[in-house]
């Protein structure tokens, strides 16, 4: 434990320690002097430019970029104009920031993305000096420029510039600025001498920080912390000033007995701490200044740059990174001197357990006497994670598994969390990684975003591995980074497209959430069509393959896949860009190649587009088709002569077509509409349209009678229906005589039954009578019962001797037949008998 705390330097009531986290990989010729160096918080890469201002165009600077560990990712002349400020977004994005006010945005391989202005008045006026910030909006820049005037950006993804209002008095740049995010406000805090002012989209408001009088001296360099909730002022007189970012109390003062500006201030500070603190940077000093007036001095052999993270600063150096941070308040209990905390005696324990000792008991019986056991493991567990050597890790989570066999009711939740975090941590933190995360910082940044900043540097086995270790859902995980993989994969140029679509199959296969359509997206999008349709060949899903397929310019294939996937929407789809896209008549040659297409076409112009059908049938020679068009168009037409035309094409295509029966029903439908007009005009009746049968109700039910004879005859009407549609008629009319007539006219095709029923209908059951003599003798009984003759019934059954029939006529007696039932009854006997 001793050994442990070796490095620990106490600030008041508060411990700091420094923690190597890499040896740099790099090998920087001038170290970090006069370079424009940026590096991102959360274990973030880190972009160097050298001599920035440089403008000769025959030694340009060199742009380089590299992982948190200092290995190499990209690195490249700089070519476009001279460079104010470096800075990285949210999402790992180098931002440039040039004088004339562009930003040029480049990803983590140096590829250019794009850029954006900061405004036109900036391109005369020049950026003097700029800042890259975050905010809960995402990433932000500002700028103040030649004419002292802030300009604001503060959120670089959804543009919005905005001028802040002009500094009384400013000329030139202010001694010092920084950015506060304050009620989802970005405003600018700016010091002009002993002066302080906020500015806001607004106003220009004066402030004066509590206890920093005028002998304090001017304001030189300020600072804010991670979390923009606290505030650092540097005066010329030596004196640091810190307090909350609302300007309304005061932490400290202190008096640093340095009156040159530090090169570089940065807050240091826990989350939850207490004791938080500055660190200031000069040539060869780093000094911590705490709230308690203490200081810490650390000697500097080489420039070096600060780099503020939410729990402590990463301070690089031209040859190694260390991490500088409280010490958490769980390590200090554990670790401290002669500590008797509960996680303190159980490591204790432990260590002798393992040396066979019996003062492991001796520890152990002390912790349970106080009752603190699982506290004690507790400590040892949220110790571990803040541990960077893995060794003391190790010692740590043992100590806890030790202590935690001893625990009956003790949740293992935590202590395996912890233990699988850790062992994610250890893996990212080594140097070919190089993404040096705290375990504060892995909570806060979460787990889904570690993976998507694996899987952004492209070190795709290790970010698989870890989903499979941590057993995250396959669509949030595993097919989450096949997919990215296989979007990079291909845009390899050196390969060919069937060695990356084998490779893409092979490794992908089924994983659920992988959208081979999205990945041959990605190839077409880097002009490498064949690829994508290979790609394409693996998509299951045909809504996925046809769009993409379209957007190729491949209908041909597009149409086929459509047709296979059975979809008519999808197909209707297909046909529907064809249509647009292709000339008439290489349209219908395509859809002529597809029958399912083309009957699905036809079923939409029989609906949508008449015209179309027709020129359809015409260029396939269909004549049976075509004269239906042809029929069916001549009911949408009102002219008759109109109407008639297309009849008779329509009897030339059924001719065609050898459809004999279809032709001469067209002709007797012609011949029908010639009747029909020839009748309208000279009794006025009406009847252009409608169909024969109705035609001839029509004539009887207005009293033509041998108009209508003439239409029975012509036709070749049965003489069922003609009988029967007369026999409703002169009913309906109540021409009794006229039917008497009818029906003695010749022998009753229909028979005779049929009468009495329509006169009963009628309800004449005088008329009905007339003809119950005329019936067979098969329906006597019928017409008896039709007229409620039901002594007529009953002769008529008795004398047919049918059970049925004097079963149906028993049915409709009542009570007072009772001479009748008897009679039946007696009848019934006698024929069962035999």
């Amino acid at each position: 434990m001793a050994f442990i705390t070796a490095n620990w330097n106490p600030l008041g009531e508060a411990f700091y320690r420094k923690a190597e986290l890499y040896e740099m990989c790099w090998s920087l010729r001038d170290g970090l002097r006069d370079c424009l160096v940026a590096a991102a918080p959360y274990g973030g890469p880190i972009a160097l430019l050298r001599e920035p201002l440089r403008r000769s165009p025959s030694s340009r600077p060199q742009l380089e970029i590299y992982s948190a560990s200092g290995v190499s990712i990209a690195s490249f002349p700089w070519k476009s104009g001279p460079v104010v400020q470096l800075g990285w977004t949210v999402s790992d994005e180098l931002l440039c920031i040039q004088e004339d006010g562009s930003v040029l945005i480049y990803d983590l391989f140096g590829s250019f993305k794009r850029h954006f202005s900061m405004g036109q008045e900036v391109v005369q006026t020049q950026v003097l000096e700029a800042k890259v910030f975050h905010s809960p909006y995402g990433t932000g820049v500002a700028i103040v420029t030649g004419s002292s005037r802030f300009t604001l950006a503060t959120n670089i993804d959804d543009l919005k510039l905005r001028r802040l209002p002009e500094v009384p008095g400013l000329q030139g740049p202010p001694s010092c600025w920084a950015i506060l995010t304050q009620d989802r406000q970005t405003k600018v805090l700016l010091a002009t001498g002993p002066d302080l002012y906020i500015l806001d989209n607004t106003s220009c408001t004066a402030v004066c920080p509590p206890g920093l009088g005028p002998q304090a001296g001017s304001i030189v360099h300020m600072c804010v912390s991670f979390s923009y909730k606290y505030l650092a002022l540097f005066t010329d007189t030596g004196h640091l000033w810190t307090g909350p970012s609302h300007l309304q109390d005061k932490l400290s003062q202190v008096d640093t007995k340095v009156r040159t500006p530090p090169k570089q201030m940065v807050w240091c500070r826990r989350p939850k701490s207490q004791q938080p603190s500055v660190v200031l940077m000069w040539d060869r000093l780093l000094l911590v200044a705490g709230v308690c007036n203490d200081t810490i001095q650390f000697p500097l052999e080489d420039q070096c740059i600060c780099v503020g993270e939410l729990d402590g600063v990463r301070i690089i150096s031209s040859s190694n990174q260390e991490l500088l941070q409280e010490v958490p308040l769980v390590c200090q209990d554990i670790f401290k001197i002669a500590s008797m905390a509960p996680g303190a005696l159980l490591l204790e324990a432990h260590r002798e357990y393992e040396k066979s000792s019996q003062k492991a008991d001796e520890y152990l019986r002390e912790i349970k006497e106080q009752s603190m056991l699982g506290e004690a493991v507790r400590q040892c567990v949220e110790a571990a994670g803040h541990e960077y050597d893995s060794n003391t890790q190790k010692s740590l989570l043992r100590a806890a598994s030790f202590g935690k066999c001893f625990l009956t009711d003790f949740s293992p939740d935590t202590f395996v969390s912890t233990c699988r975090e850790l062992r994610v941590l250890n893996a990212v933190r080594d140097a070919n990684v190089g993404l040096p995360l705290t375990h504060t910082q892995f909570k806060q940044m979460t787990l889904q975003v570690l993976i998507d900043r694996l899987v952004y540097r492209q070190f795709y086995p290790l970010a698989i591995e870890i989903c499979r270790y941590l057993k995250i859902p396959d669509y949030q995980g595993v097919s989450r980074v096949l997919k990215h993989w296989a979007s990079c994969k291909v845009q390899q140029k050196d390969l060919s497209d069937e060695a990356i679509a084998r490779a893409v199959c092979l490794k992908v296969g089924d994983s659920p959430g992988v959208s081979y359509s999205h990945i041959a997206a990605k190839a077409y999008e880097c002009g490498r069509t064949e690829l994508a349709i290979k790609l394409l060949d693996y998509e299951a899903r045909s809504g996925e393959q046809v769009p993409l397929l379209l957007k190729m310019k491949r209908s041909q294939l597009a149409l086929s896949k459509a047709v296979e996937s059975g979809d008519t929407d999808l197909v209707y789809t297909v046909v529907s860009y064809l249509k647009n896209e292709m000339n008439r008549g290489d349209f219908f040659m395509t859809l002529r190649n597809q029958p399912v297409a083309l009957s699905l076409y036809r079923q939409f112009c029989k609906l949508q587009e008449q015209e179309t059908l027709k020129d359809l049938y015409n260029q396939d020679d269909d004549h049976q088709e075509l004269a239906n068009y042809y029929v069916t168009a001549s009911y949408r037409e009102k002219r008759l002569e109109t109407r008639l035309s297309l009849l008779q094409t329509a009897v030339d295509e059924y001719n065609k077509a050898k459809n004999e029966f279809a032709a001469k029903a067209t002709e007797e439908e012609m011949r029908l509409l010639r009747f029909q007009r020839k009748l309208d005009d000279e009794k006025g009746a009406g009847l252009l349209g409608l169909s024969l049968q109705a035609t001839m109700e029509a004539l009887l039910a207005l009293g033509l009678h041998k108009q209508a004879e003439q239409l029975y005859r012509d036709f070749r009407v049965p003489d069922k229906r003609y009988w029967w549609l007369k026999l409703k008629s002169l009913a309906e009319k109540e021409e009794w005589e006229e039917l008497e007539k009818f029906s003695k006219s010749k022998k009753s095709p229909i028979g005779y039954l049929a009468f009495v029923e329509v006169c009963m209908k009628s309800n004449n059951k005088y008329e009905a009578k007339k003809y119950v003599s005329k019936v067979t003798p098969e329906q006597k009984v019928k017409a008896h019962l039709a007229v409620s003759d039901l002594e007529g019934a009953a002769e008529a059954a008795i004398e047919r001797r049918n059970e049925s029939e004097m079963g149906a006529v028993l049915s409709r007696c009542s009570t007072s037949d009772r001479l009748l039932i008897d009679r039946l009854n007696r009848a019934k006997a006698s024929t069962a008998k035999k």
